[in-house]
């Protein structure tokens, strides 16, 4: 029954000022790995390695003693980059390397590309292999879900 009211929480709901997407981060087992399949992708370094340790990092992950390596890389354009992260204290906690697309959590990481069976096909070329199979939405996209390091979902879509 609707009674009219608004839910509690839309009600005190206010509006944050965010300015852009910045990046999406991203914690493997294997930065050398992670960082070798992105570039496969024509993800770019944006710039070199670095080591993170100290309080900004143990206050920001809430965990003490933190010491994580990263790096970052663009894609083409350049506007939202994907952080790789490795920790080396603590030891990383590893997840579910078969997740679906059902699963609570981060979904994919989703690029558009000129050719989607280029794609897949030199992808699996080097070990990775699709989750189910390249599906067509109308006569709009091709899309589907590459697995790649540490079970990470990646997304290629192609528009028609």
């Amino acid at each position: 029954m609707n009674t009219g009211e608004t839910h509690p929480t839309r009600a005190k709901f206010i509006r944050m000022s965010i300015k852009r997407f910045d990046h999406v981060g991203v914690t493997v087992s294997d930065l050398d790995s992670a960082i070798a399949f992105f570039e496969k992708l024509g993800l770019e370094p944006t710039g070199p390695r670095v080591t993170i340790e100290g309080e900004f990092i143990d206050t920001v992950t809430g965990i003490p003693n933190a010491r994580s390596e990263i790096v970052m890389l663009a894609a083409p354009g350049g506007e939202t980059t994907v952080e790789l992260s490795s920790f080396h204290h603590p030891d990383h906690t590893p997840g579910s390397t078969q997740a679906l697309a059902n699963e609570i959590g981060l979904r994919s990481i989703a690029f558009e590309v000129d050719d989607i069976d280029a794609a897949v096909n030199q992808l699996a070329a080097d070990g990775y292999s699709l989750v189910g199979g390249i599906g067509q939405y109308e006569n709009a996209w091709r899309m589907a879900y590459v697995r790649g390091p540490d079970g990470i979902t990646v997304a290629l879509a192609q528009q028609l």
